[in-house]
């Protein structure tokens, strides 16, 4: 008599799906970013700051979350390109480069307004607003060619808040970036969670 074993069927896990990609860290340092920058620079910017801070300190928070999140991010990002087909590589690859061409657009935009118009101090806020909406819209992009609704959601949101955050003076820009934007971090991130463990 013979028995037959019933394999139990492979889990694949979220890291060995191919081409998923866990945004979870990504989602965790840009988050904070958010919070502890943008959130730092609202409370000691403006005509009456809630307390004084070192100039440093804000873009300096700021800096190394967005460090944290960008590196979490390619990481995240290239673990997933090696388990799709080459033929589906490419996509990944113009995705990864449009990092690098609307950050670059951003840079030559902004600095060319603020010459035009003579006003440096515009930096200050054109800079975390049109980072937020480059951002929002490569999260776009991305959700739309991964078919990751809760990435593109995120992105959406991102570019949104950048817009509203440009409609306030004084310190009401990263008030908007700090609150809209890091709130939106931190659901994404739990919702990411439930996104990974669902599959």
């Amino acid at each position: 008599m013979t028995t037959a074993t019933r394999t139990a069927p492979i889990d694949a896990s979220p890291a060995t799906r191919p081409g998923e990609v866990d945004n979870r860290a990504a989602y965790v340092g840009f988050g904070l970013a958010y919070l502890t920058g943008h959130g730092a620079a609202a409370i000691s910017t403006g005509p009456e700051p809630l307390v004084t801070l070192p100039e440093w300190l804000p873009i300096s928070l700021l800096g190394i979350g967005l460090v944290a999140g960008t590196v979490c991010a390619t990481v995240a990002a290239l673990r997933a390109q090696r388990t799709v087909p080459e033929s589906e590589a490419l996509s990944g690859k113009l995705l990864g480069l449009s990092w690098v061409v609307g950050f670059a657009a951003l840079a030559v935009a902004i600095t060319g307004l603020t010459s035009v118009l003579d006003l440096p101090g515009l930096q200050s806020v054109l800079w975390p607003a049109g980072s937020s909406l480059i951002v929002g819209l490569i999260y776009l992009s991305e959700g739309a060619a991964r078919r990751n609704v809760l990435h593109y959601s995120l992105g959406a949101w991102l570019a949104l808040v950048a817009g509203v955050a440009l409609c306030f003076g004084a310190s009401g820009p990263f008030w908007v970036l700090a609150g809209a934007g890091g709130v939106g971090y931190a659901i994404a991130t739990v919702l990411e969670f439930r996104r990974l463990a669902a599959r």
